[in-house]
Parts: C-alpha cells; structure tokens; sequence
C-alpha cells in the first residue's frame, strides 16, 4: 500500500499499471473511500425533502422513507462504483487530484470494481422493486430509467459524463425524481413543494458535480473528457457553481411562503458562503476538495432543514 500523499495527488506507483497486474483486494478503507463518500448527502437529501414534503401534507410513511433512502444510497455507491471503473480502464483517472480512484491507481482490479457497481445497482433495483410493489408498478419504469442513467455516465460507448450532459440527469434524477418520487410513495401524489424542494437539492447536487469537474478540469481536458467545466471554461464554471447556490435560495424563498419554518435549512448558509467564496477566490486543484465537502454538508444540511421545518409545520 502506497501513502495517503500519493493518493491525493493522484500518482500511481511507478512500474505498477506499466507491469500489467493490479492487486486483486483493497483493504475496507479503499473500498470505503472509492465510494466517495462525500457524495453521499446527495441520496439523503433528496429523501429527507421528499419526506418533509409528505409529512406537510399528513402522509409520512417511515418504511417508505426507509426503502426509498437505500435505493438512493445504492444508486449513489453504484454511479461511483461504475465512474471509477470506466474512468479507470480509460486511462481518464490515471493522474487525479482528489478520492482515491480504485482502478486509476491500481488498488483494485477493475473486474471487481465493476463487480462492486453492479451489485450496489441490483440492490437499488431490488429495493425500487419493492417499492413498486408497495405502490404503483408503473414506477418500474422510473427506476429503469436512473439505472440506466446510473451506468451510462460513464459506462457506454458514448458516455454523457464525457458530453457536458452530467449536470443535467443529476439535475433530474438525484433532484426532482428522487424527492418528487419520495413524495409519491408516501402521499401518492405529486405537491408543489416537493417539486420546489426538488428543484433546491437537484442545484446543490449538480453543484457537487460542478465543484467535482473544475477540480479536474485540467487532467479531463488532457484526457479527452469533456465535461460542462472543460466546455464552459473555469471562469463561467465558477459562477455556474455561485448561481446553483443562489437558485437553491430562491427555492427556499418561494417555499417559505407557505410555511417559514423550512428557514431551518438556512443552517446551510454558512457552508454556502465559504465554499462560494473559496471558488469564487479561483482555487484550485487540491484546494477544491474543501469545496467539495462543504457543498456536500451544505447539501445534507439544506434538505434535513427544509424536511424538519415542513415536519414541524
């Protein structure tokens, strides 16, 4: 095992892919880090607004909220299982800043990595089926579509994580879908707030992402990875990021209306600053990571405020 300094810059070890072996197990901390867990509030904030979002209307239901958190656990573990392979096995993550990469830097083979995604998506699947069951069959098709979209980031002939398009289906899937569909299985429709509260998360996880992609602008762009930051340029990209922390704001504005209580998720505010402020002073490569926990926590943060406060009301 090579030291926490080489994996933060991303360096493998010198001779090891070049030799042709990879060692077949990484220890439990890899694989724990190679989840990303930074990314993960962008599971459970969806689910927590989408609840707060059943519990305003008298229809919260624990079990549903149970079972729709692991399917978004799940497919979160699961995109970054499938991202680290097939970044991996193209080279794009052979010289990174930031998480350690299992296949990028040889700790894994990319055969079990990709063992790894696969089951964390049967797992999103079994848990969505269950809830299908539960609710409405027609959701089937829903959760077909995300885990498609799940492997498809990186995983096909023509990724869209590669086309600028990685912003926009996080949007969608980890922003609308996953709270508007939490509300679903908990009141059996759709409300305007669980729309609005989607709207809120689905800015902050896309701004993970942006922080994620302007972190690695530089060895994406060498790498042929074209992303929204390589294709808007760092400049734009960082009044991308500043502008999906104003939209989530306005959100909150727009839902404060019918109860101030969600003002709670303000708690995020402080997070929100500092890491706007941090893109906005131009840092960047290792610099970035802070960033990225703290739009992550601002994340989390936001969406159990906004859930409490609709709860309390």
């Amino acid at each position: 095992m090579w030291g926490a300094t080489d994996r933060l810059q991303g360096h493998k070890r010198p001779g090891y892919a070049a030799a042709g072996w990879m060692r077949v197990v990484a220890d439990l901390a890899q694989w724990i880090e190679g989840a990303r867990p930074r990314t993960l509030p962008a599971a459970f904030a969806p689910v927590a607004a989408g609840s707060g979002a059943a519990a305003f209307i008298g229809s919260f239901r624990l079990g549903a909220a149970l079972l729709a958190l692991l399917v978004a656990l799940a497919l979160q573990v699961g995109v970054n299982y499938a991202n680290d392979y097939s970044d991996g096995i193209r080279g794009t993550d052979s010289d990174r800043v930031g998480p350690l990469r299992l296949v990028g830097s040889g700790v894994a083979a990319p055969a079990a990595v990709r063992r790894a995604a696969v089951a964390a998506l049967l797992v999103a699947a079994a848990a969505g089926a269950i809830l299908s069951a539960l609710t409405s069959w027609w959701l089937l098709l829903v959760g077909g579509a995300a885990l498609i979209a799940a492997w498809a980031y990186t995983g096909t002939a023509r990724p869209y994580g590669y086309r600028g398009l990685g912003e926009l289906f996080v949007f969608v899937f980890f922003g609308l879908v996953a709270v508007c569909g939490t509300t679903y299985l908990q009141a059996g429709r759709i409300t305007g707030i669980s729309v609005l509260a989607g709207v809120g998360v689905g800015a902050l996880a896309c701004a993970i992402l942006v922080a994620n992609n302007l972190r690695d602008t530089s060895t994406d762009r060498a790498a042929g990875k074209r992303t929204l930051a390589v294709r808007l340029g760092d400049t734009r990209t960082r009044w991308l990021y500043v502008s999906l922390h104003l939209l989530a704001l306005l959100v909150l504005a727009a839902v404060a209306t019918q109860t101030v209580l969600v003002l709670l998720a303000l708690l995020a505010a402080p997070l929100q600053i500092r890491s706007c402020q941090a893109v906005l002073a131009r840092v960047r490569g290792a610099a970035l990571i802070p960033v990225l926990r703290d739009t992550g926590l601002a994340e989390l943060l936001w969406g159990a405020g906004l859930a409490l406060g609709l709860w309390l009301a």
